[in-house]
């Protein structure tokens, strides 16, 4: 064997080798803790879900995934965060309504590009929206809080998590088809502008069923209508707002999982069928009914194809009632 040989078959070893260690640390994914990151503050629909989900998902994945509350800015904070991640699967993010079908066309300018800048792990659940108001106001369905709002002088203002967001377009909505004069209250997250709603700061708002659970059920709001095309398991006692003459109003908040683009398919792969062990497992499908919530899960194709698909029908929405966030 001359020296070249054995130089080549030296290098040979040496490939194969760093092969091997490649193909042995992939396999070992996950081997440390996930990062979950929530883009708004804990106590809200999102941050429940996620919370839900993160803990089964971690005992299939056989590592911890620890929830990080990253609000602000209708979940650009966190959604700028997780892009500009390292894409090895450790950072992964709830991504919602607003950050991958509004926010695209309510900002001028974002630190991120959401079709280019992210990788979909799998649709998570679907949100419906309730219109609720505070017990002060006197009203208890859409009739009677439509003939309180013209008693009004100016306008009546309404609070949601955030410009943007679910909550946001759906209020827009209901004011371009019941025609009434509403000034929106933006706050940084669902639990904060709850707060506000309870404590008769802001008359009403749009609440996601997961949110407005337990405000609901204690009394402490009153649900005036349900924006779906029927009624909701375990809030049968509320009519939609469909049945109260506001014909074919949908509202939902709809959301799913996503890591940095550029994240390996195996490791996106190993996340979608944790994800799709979870929202099969029993204790998860009767929390998540209990809330109201229906379970969407998805592959990664499906998710990317429905955010696409929701980016062409919010656009022009957004674009003709002029709504802007900057």
């Amino acid at each position: 064997m001359n020296k070249f040989t054995g130089k080549l078959k030296a290098s040979l070893v040496v490939a194969l080798l760093a092969l091997g260690a490649a193909s042995a640390l992939a396999q070992k994914y996950p081997n440390k803790v996930i990062e979950w990151v929530v883009p708004y503050p804990p106590g809200g629909g999102t941050d429940t879900v996620a919370r839900t989900l993160a803990q089964v998902m971690g005992e299939s994945l056989g590592q911890p995934m620890v929830i990080n509350n990253k609000p602000g800015a209708a979940t650009n904070i966190g959604a700028e965060y997780v892009a500009r991640a390292k894409n090895d699967g450790y950072v992964i993010m709830s991504a919602d309504t607003a950050t991958l079908a509004a926010n695209p066309f309510i900002y001028s300018k974002l630190p991120f590009h959401v079709e280019k800048d992210f990788a979909a792990i799998g649709l998570t659940v679907r949100f419906p929206m309730i219109l609720v108001v505070n017990p002060a106001v006197p009203a208890s369905n859409l009739k009677e809080l439509l003939q309180w709002m013209k008693t009004q002088d100016g306008s009546v203002s309404y609070a949601t998590p955030g410009a943007g967001s679910p909550h946001h377009l759906a209020s827009e909505l209901f004011r371009e088809v019941s025609g009434t004069k509403l000034t929106h209250i933006p706050y940084k997250g669902a639990a904060p502008a709850l707060q506000d709603v309870v404590g008769g700061q802001v008359p009403m708002m749009f609440v996601d069923t997961a949110s407005g659970y337990q405000f609901i059920t204690s009394g402490k709001l009153r649900p005036i209508g349900i924006a779906s095309a029927k009624r909701v398991k375990n809030f049968e006692n509320i009519p939609t707002l469909a049945e109260q003459g506001l014909k074919n109003f949908e509202a939902y908040a709809w959301q799913g999982l996503l890591a940095p683009a550029g994240t390996p398919e195996e490791v996106i792969q190993t996340l979608n069928k944790a994800l799709m062990n979870a929202m099969n497992n029993t204790q998860v499908k009767a929390k998540l009914q209990v809330l109201g919530l229906e379970a969407t899960p998805s592959t990664p194709q499906a998710m990317a194809d429905y955010a696409a698909k929701e980016r062409a029908k919010w656009g022009p929405i957004i674009k003709a009632t002029g709504i802007k966030a900057d």
